[in-house]
């Protein structure tokens, strides 16, 4: 067996834009731009790298976010880069056969798959698929708390010698990482760390999660979750807009409400909200009805409303000989 720990670069179109609200042959969060991947051996040894460039069909014009981030420009993308389809065959013959991936986070196994199916390719090859960062974290402190790559390298002391921000330069770095952590075990491990990992609500799709997503670019939280519930607050089912209800606030800027669609019926909607820079990211999850969310739920919104108490300044008390004689 041997472990392909990957990193991906996507583009994705600008809230409102055409390219955002386009009709596409299925749901994706992201068009990937670039690959990157290194190898470990089963012995947990540095093989051999692979990166790939990829031209965009859908989200053609670069967001200018992430040409920021990752300093791939369009004209980069237009010398240099090949389809998605011819990319995705070259990927997966360098993998081979009897691998398994890992990434540093949820996001590039949710975004592959979706590439893969917008195209209709075949993603069976890559069921084996396991968070880097939750392994980390159960090596390491025993957190479910996110942590950086950065951070992670450093908790290692491992110096950095790749860019940032660059699909084999992440790669490599959470390679170097994944060489020093027992892969066997945190696999076998890893379902128990997924239920730990705060309730998987960091990205793990959980059992009743029917699509999750992440959306970037908002200035403020009444901006994210009025676009929630209004715009991106569609049913996961015929993609039609639900009507969601009040929003109620649970620790970690996270946020749940119940959204119902006129054919399909009511789902739960939780957010949670992640600075970027200067603007908010929010993560979406859709989870279909169970026993324990219809409780949480019902728990949240039959509980009474906290009333601020208004403190009235010294001048403003009337004096204790006028209180008494008042009726």
């Amino acid at each position: 067996m041997q472990y392909i720990i990957l990193d991906m670069e996507w583009n994705q179109p600008w809230p409102g834009s055409y390219a955002a609200k386009k009709p596409l042959p299925a749901r994706l969060r992201g068009e990937i731009v670039q690959i990157g991947a290194v190898r470990l051996t089963e012995q947990q040894q540095v093989a051999d790298e692979f990166q790939i460039l990829i031209r965009p069909k859908y989200y053609r014009k670069m967001n200018r976010k992430v040409a920021s981030l990752t300093g791939i420009r369009d004209s980069l993308l237009r010398e240099s880069g090949v389809p998605f389809p011819e990319a995705a065959e070259r990927f997966r013959a360098w993998c081979g056969e009897e691998c398994v991936f890992l990434a540093w986070g949820f996001d590039d196994s949710a975004v592959l798959h979706e590439n893969l199916a917008v195209f209709g390719l075949d993603d069976s090859w890559i069921s084996r698929w396991y968070n880097a960062q939750l392994i980390f974290n159960a090596q390491t402190d025993g957190s479910s708390a996110q942590k950086s790559l950065s951070s992670a390298m450093q908790i290692m002391g491992i110096e950095p010698t790749r860019a940032a921000h660059n699909a084999l330069g992440d790669a490599y770095h959470t390679a170097l990482i994944c060489a020093r952590l027992e892969l066997a075990r945190g696999i076998e491990e890893y379902d128990r760390a997924v239920l730990e990992h705060e309730n998987g609500f960091h990205g793990a799709e959980l059992p009743g999660c029917l699509q999750r997503s992440v959306h970037h670019g908002f200035a403020d939280k009444q901006q994210a979750l009025e676009a929630m519930a209004g715009s991106e607050n569609l049913c996961p089912v015929c993609g039609g807009p639900m009507r969601a209800g009040r929003w109620y606030s649970q620790p970690g800027r996270r946020f749940l409400t119940k959204a119902v669609c006129p054919a399909d019926g009511a789902y739960y909607i939780r957010v949670r909200l992640v600075r970027e820079e200067d603007t908010l990211q929010a993560n979406r999850l859709v989870y279909e009805p169970s026993q324990e969310l219809d409780e949480r739920y019902a728990a949240l919104s039959g509980a009474p409303k906290r009333r601020r108490r208004v403190r009235r300044s010294a001048r403003h008390k009337k004096p204790a000989a006028a209180a008494e004689t008042e009726v």
